[in-house]
């Protein structure tokens, strides 16, 4: 018998094999984050279990050795962080053939981008949220732990906000000292706002602090430069107070949250014939979780 034709193959029908959209939202996805970026991340993918339990030790300290005397134990009760996977988001579109027919090329482009910059930016929503109980805050975006703009030790209350400052950020970088948290793997988020007040600190564009054109310290998934040695990043995903719609600046450390993915981007499509349409959906799995809460604080600005 002879073979039928035409037949559809993985030329005509390329448009419709999942790794071709797979590779697209991932690449978009990767491109898109920022918060993700700069805490800790942590790979969960084809473990089974919904929740995973990350040791938090307690740090020890040394004591002086008396001659001819036993050495000091010390014991500690360790304690651990649980991060529950609870987040499971997902992108769908239902693209009808005479759609895939007639619409430019651009369309699956336009979708895989837009797909990854949806999971991005939903990854890091969750993350830049956990400022809310960073330095003992209630968790809530009311930020009672956290400072003003202004000088970085004024607490904020929901009325004072203030535009970012030298001194600002000269004091919450003391904080961090102070509590002993590392200077290797520290971060800067900033809103847009916030950038906009960065440019006009001498501190900041002195000294290409910003980098150097077609170096890699240019603009890179919000890289915008350097401030006393911490990388700073702009987001328009930057949290938001529940008063006046401040915006939250986050100083901190990469210990301070961890971000665990158990189900990477995923994206599948499935030819519905009775609707002569495709589905296309990309999802993730994954749960955040603050590990140090004093390895970060938060300073609010006008929006």
């Amino acid at each position: 018998m002879a073979y039928p034709t035409p037949q559809v193959t993985n030329t005509t029908a390329a448009v419709f094999i999942p790794e071709i959209w797979s590779d697209e939202v991932i690449a978009a996805y990767k491109s898109n984050l920022v918060a993700a970026n700069v805490m800790k991340k942590m790979s969960f993918k084809g473990k089974k279990g919904d929740v995973i339990h990350i040791p938090k030790p307690t740090r020890g300290t040394p004591s002086a050795k008396v001659s001819e005397a036993a050495v000091t134990l010390i014991s500690d009760t360790e304690t651990e962080v649980l991060v529950n996977i609870n987040k499971w988001y997902e992108y769908s579109r239902f693209i009808e053939d005479i759609t895939e027919v007639q619409a430019l090329s651009s369309m699956r482009r336009f979708y895989t981008e837009d797909a990854g910059y949806s999971l991005a930016k939903q990854v890091d929503t969750d993350l830049v949220q956990l400022g809310r109980v960073m330095n003992g805050g209630d968790g809530t975006n009311a930020y009672d732990a956290g400072y003003t703009g202004l000088d970085g030790t004024t607490l904020y209350d929901g009325t004072n906000a203030a535009a970012l400052t030298d001194i600002a950020v000269r004091n919450i970088i003391q904080k961090l000292d102070d509590q002993d948290v590392p200077t290797t793997g520290r971060f800067f988020l900033v809103p847009p706002a916030a950038r906009n007040t960065l440019l006009g600190l001498d501190r900041y564009t002195a000294m290409d602090m910003v980098g150097e054109a077609g170096s890699s310290n240019t603009i890179r998934n919000g890289h915008i430069g350097n401030l006393y040695g911490i990388p700073v990043y702009v987001t328009s995903n930057a949290d938001t107070t529940n008063a006046d719609g401040d915006r939250v600046c986050l100083m901190g450390q990469k210990d301070a949250a961890v971000l665990v993915e158990q189900l990477g981007i995923r994206s599948q499509t499935q030819y519905k014939q009775d609707y002569l349409a495709t589905l296309y959906t990309s999802d993730t799995i994954y749960g955040v979780q603050a590990l140090r809460e004093d390895s970060a604080f938060a300073m609010v600005v006008p929006a």
